[in-house]
């Protein structure tokens, strides 16, 4: 008789155990079993006649019931590709999502290969926008600041497991970098209203990355208000936001000097990262 936990069949009934709960349960189902198993996603086929044995199936097990009551894949693994860097993840953090890709995409046109630039990314979280800045743009000043003492020691270790030097500090939006001056600013600062019900399927994650206040603008509006201090003349501000506040960003850049203003469509084709240039004297 065929073994009931033959790697094939027990990644088929993860992957039907999470149908409810994830929108790739397949994917989901392999990377939590290559964690148990310390092996990739390939050589899971490769062994796929292979038994699970009770140790490693129970260990499958707790995974598969935490990422069904909502824990994000990456915090189970401990990994989370962005920009197609491996970083390492923890619920310290905010998990880095494909849509910021296009945030790192125009910031890297932006900034001219081959030449030195100054980069101060706001609240960076895991260092996911500033490693990939640093990544593809070796001679760039990078500074990731964060509020959050533990954030900003995930992002030191993933600086190190890549090899990517970047500057790190503790404090509040432009607090850490008073007097200083930079060719680019970019941010992916919390955005979420407070009583959005989006929040119902991002509880694992830190509240203080997501939520800012009532409204969501509230640290958005605190960034653009102070931009201006810490650009040169004629730098620019990358933010990203909400699919819905596009217009309410654009109105922030205007008001607050910026020009040549314009928002940029996600992956998705939703509106979610806004550009402004700083036109007036500051």
């Amino acid at each position: 008789m065929t073994p009931m936990n033959t790697i094939a069949q027990t990644l088929r009934r993860a992957a039907d155990s999470l149908a409810e709960h994830s929108g790739s349960p397949r994917l989901d189902a392999e990377l939590l079993l290559g964690k148990v198993l310390g092996i990739d996603r390939s050589a899971l086929i490769a062994r796929d006649a292979e038994t699970l044995e009770g140790g490693a199936l129970r260990a499958y097990q707790h995974l598969l019931k935490e990422r069904a009551n909502g824990v994000p894949i990456a915090y189970l693994t401990g990994i989370r590709e962005f920009w197609s860097l491996a970083l390492k993840v923890t619920p310290a953090v905010l998990v880095p999502r494909p849509e910021t890709e296009t945030l790192v995409e125009l910031a890297l046109k932006l900034l001219p290969l081959g030449e030195k630039r100054s980069v101060l990314d706001l609240g960076t979280g895991s260092g996911a926008i500033a490693l990939a800045i640093a990544s593809e743009r070796p001679l760039a000043e990078v500074t990731g600041i964060d509020l959050s003492p533990p954030a900003l020691a995930v992002a030191g270790d993933n600086a190190r497991a890549l090899g990517l030097s970047i500057h790190l500090r503790l404090g509040s939006w432009f607090d850490a970098v008073r007097g200083e001056r930079f060719d680019l600013v970019v941010a992916n600062p919390p955005y979420v209203a407070a009583a959005d019900r989006a929040l119902e399927s991002l509880s694992a994650e830190p509240v203080l990355a997501l939520v800012s206040g009532p409204t969501g603008l509230e640290a958005l509006r605190a960034i653009v208000r102070d931009a201006a201090a810490h650009l040169v003349p004629k730098g620019s501000l990358l933010l990203e936001h909400g699919s819905n506040q596009r217009s309410d960003v654009v109105r922030l850049l205007e008001e607050h000097g910026f020009g040549s203003v314009r928002s940029h469509d996600d992956y998705s084709g939703l509106p979610r990262v806004t550009l402004g240039t700083l036109h007036s004297s500051h």
